[in-house]
């Protein structure tokens, strides 16, 4: 199943909201996004359906094998852009927020060949 950004976006933050208190229940991620229950709600069912994630009898979000793949993969980009940006000078928020923007578009070559360039610097 293709993820859109938003997708990606829920996963990271379920990801991140689990690496901060362990258990993540979908108000604890309305919370974290600043979207509604109903928002969020609607993003878990498509999610869920997709087998990026599922929840339990206690309402508790776990992200499956594929899920927390892409995760991963998001929240990597979104760190190393993020502090890269802040490096060279970028305001911390405008670094945050275009580092969430681009860990999205950006092809898996296209990153990969940074990582490889910076690193060797």
């Amino acid at each position: 199943m293709m993820i859109h950004a938003s997708g990606e976006d829920y996963l990271e933050a379920v990801l991140v909201l689990q690496k901060k208190q362990g258990m993540v229940r979908s108000i604890d991620l309305a919370r974290h996004m600043g979207f509604s229950k109903a928002s969020i709600s609607h993003a878990v069912g498509v999610l869920r359906d997709g087998g990026f994630l599922t929840m339990d009898e206690d309402g508790f979000l776990h992200l499956t094998d594929i899920g927390r793949e892409v995760a991963e993969k998001i929240y990597e980009r979104h760190c190393f852009f993020t502090k890269h940006f802040i490096s060279i000078g970028v305001d911390p928020e405008t670094a945050e927020a275009d580092a969430c923007r681009i860990e999205h578009d950006i092809s898996a070559e296209t990153y990969e060949r940074l990582k490889e360039s910076i690193t060797k610097e």
